[in-house]
């Protein structure tokens, strides 16, 4: 099947090479409090983050465990979840060794809380992919879909974040997010924060429900057009990534943000042997005989057929890759700054 130009398919299924050993993504519930009330999030609209309430931040011990095993594998540890990942009261110390283990790291942050310190030393470090979740270009709008939050804070964060990035030619990627919702010009957000202001790449995202959505996607969603035909193709996300909880808690997939599945506990188990484990071999069976919708949980899934074999995130970070060396080699700095990387 092919959207738009776009390949979302595959002729072989299965789990990728690159995730034969270990999974290639670690998605983490690193937070749940959050300190804004965005009108498209899950979690604004249920009780999830009451039902955390024991465990609102991943521990220290849950986290370094995560980064020590995953490490030596190079997988992504993407720092998502609940919440705003910077309000952990250890969050810059935290990502900070996790790349000294050898971690990827994807944050995702609505870029409210980046001091001058914070921002520096994860760009030191090296953090590979600092995404802002931005979902607009004025003002008006970001009252709206960003409810709680500052406009004027996030473009001076950006624009901070760029500045310091060139002065200590960081290797890190620096993307916005934009929810392809009514009421938002995606095109002039990408112009805004790309053209206008520099980043490396702009994510449309699709709005997905998350099961609790539903009632919102009709109304909501400005782009329904689907990626994948269920009944035929099998989800990607078991073949690549995993969903770990502020508890350590393994779930299948980032569809069940409620946690109602468990693969395991990275407190009590590897993270390798959970993901060859006896939960994870029935579903990716399932799903490679046809058989996907005889599962409950993906029988239920609104947001399957908005998954892409090509079009993910992989694909961002190859292309905002390219796009931050250009930046570089276009200011004249590219060789010296290739250099200093190979010499970190």
């Amino acid at each position: 099947m092919a959207i738009a130009g776009v390949v979302h398919t595959q002729e072989q299924y299965g789990l990728r090479p690159e995730a034969k050993n270990f999974p290639m993504m670690l998605v983490l519930s690193f937070v749940y409090p959050c300190n804004a009330l965005c009108p498209h999030c899950p979690y604004t609209n249920s009780n999830i983050r009451k039902e955390y309430r024991d465990a609102p931040y991943m521990s220290e011990a849950t986290f370094k465990r995560i980064a020590d095993e995953s490490g030596p594998h190079g997988a992504y540890l993407r720092i998502s979840g609940g919440g705003e990942p910077m309000l952990h009261p250890k969050g810059t110390e935290l990502l900070v060794y996790a790349k000294a283990k050898g971690c990827k790291i994807g944050l995702i942050t609505n870029g409210s809380l980046f001091t001058e310190e914070n921002a520096r030393a994860l760009l030191e470090a090296g953090v590979d992919m600092i995404e802002f979740s931005v979902d607009a270009c004025d003002p008006e709008t970001y009252a709206v879909v960003r409810k709680g939050l500052e406009w004027e804070t996030l473009v001076a964060n950006v624009k901070m974040m760029l500045r310091l990035r060139a002065e200590l030619r960081s290797s890190s990627k620096i993307v916005a997010s934009c929810v392809n919702q009514k009421g938002v010009d995606v095109d002039a957000v990408e112009k805004f924060w790309v053209e206008g202001h520099g980043i490396d790449y702009l994510i449309k995202r699709k709005f997905l429900t998350w099961g609790i959505n539903t009632e919102l996607k009709t109304d909501k969603s400005a782009d329904p057009i689907a990626y994948l035909n269920e009944d035929e193709v099998p989800c990607p996300f078991i073949f690549e990534r995993l969903n770990i909880d502020s508890r350590g808690n393994v779930m299948v997939c980032g569809y069940d943000i409620s946690a109602h599945t468990s693969m395991g506990n990275v407190n009590s188990e590897s993270i390798a042997t959970i993901w060859h484990g006896p939960g994870f071999r029935y579903y990716r069976e399932k799903h490679l005989g046809g058989h996907g919708k005889d599962i409950g949980l993906c029988s239920g899934c609104p947001d399957w057929k908005y998954r892409s074999w090509q079009h993910n995130y992989w694909k961002v970070v190859k292309n905002a890759e390219e796009s931050r060396l250009k930046k570089f080699a276009t200011l004249g700095e590219h060789d010296d700054f290739q250099s200093h990387q190979d010499n970190r």
